[in-house]
């Protein structure tokens, strides 16, 4: 916390220091407040061509404990690989979500299709989710593959990581059909983050 110090018309008090969390959330997860949200966890509605999915986890901090009152963002192509479908008001291919108290996050949307890559190649189907937390400074940024498909072998972004790594970024198929992804923030098992 600082101080400021007031004018005549400003008395002076204690101001927040941190950058991100947790005022974030009026604005950002408004629905605890009663307020209206830009952006939920459902990223296609019913009715959205593809494979309905869900993308459920817990984010963790380094000793892994739950991180409650953290937020996510998950962007993502259509299941034909575009990032801008067109005449498709129920696909938003952008989604926010905030943990509960014990981490947890889901997400419901259709699973997407490859995406273009550097030099002509392909990229294998994934999600790009940036993760905002109490003491992060900045977003943290990784990506969700799916352990199912074959396309990860041949992923230009995913080589680039090392392969003992790799796992951090690998959603697996639950019983039900949806997907399980879990975050952890720093430690043993942290997650891959990029740069960008």
């Amino acid at each position: 916390m600082s101080i400021e110090s007031g004018g005549a018309d400003r008395p002076g008090g204690i101001t927040p220091s941190q950058t991100v969390g947790p005022f974030f959330a009026y604005a950002l997860t408004p629905r605890a407040y009663g307020g209206r949200e830009l952006a939920t966890e459902l990223l296609a509605s019913e009715g959205v061509p593809g494979e309905r999915i869900s993308i459920e986890g817990r984010v963790l901090d380094g000793d892994g404990a739950p991180v409650g009152d953290a937020m996510l963002e998950l962007w993502q192509a259509d299941a034909q690989g575009r990032h801008q479908p067109q005449g498709n008001a129920g696909f938003t291919g952008f989604g926010r979500a905030e943990t509960t108290e014990e981490g947890r996050f889901r997400f419901e949307t259709v699973r997407p299709g490859p995406v273009p890559g550097p030099g002509g190649t392909l990229q294998a189907p994934h999600l790009s989710l940036s993760i905002f937390a109490r003491g992060v400074l900045l977003r943290l940024m990784t990506r969700i593959y799916f352990a199912d498909d074959p396309a990860n072998a041949a992923d230009p972004v995913l080589a680039l990581v090392p392969q003992a790594r790799r796992e951090t970024l690998i959603a697996r198929r639950e019983p039900g059909g949806g997907y399980r992804f879990d975050i952890r923030l720093q430690g043993e098992g942290e997650t891959v983050f990029f740069e960008a």
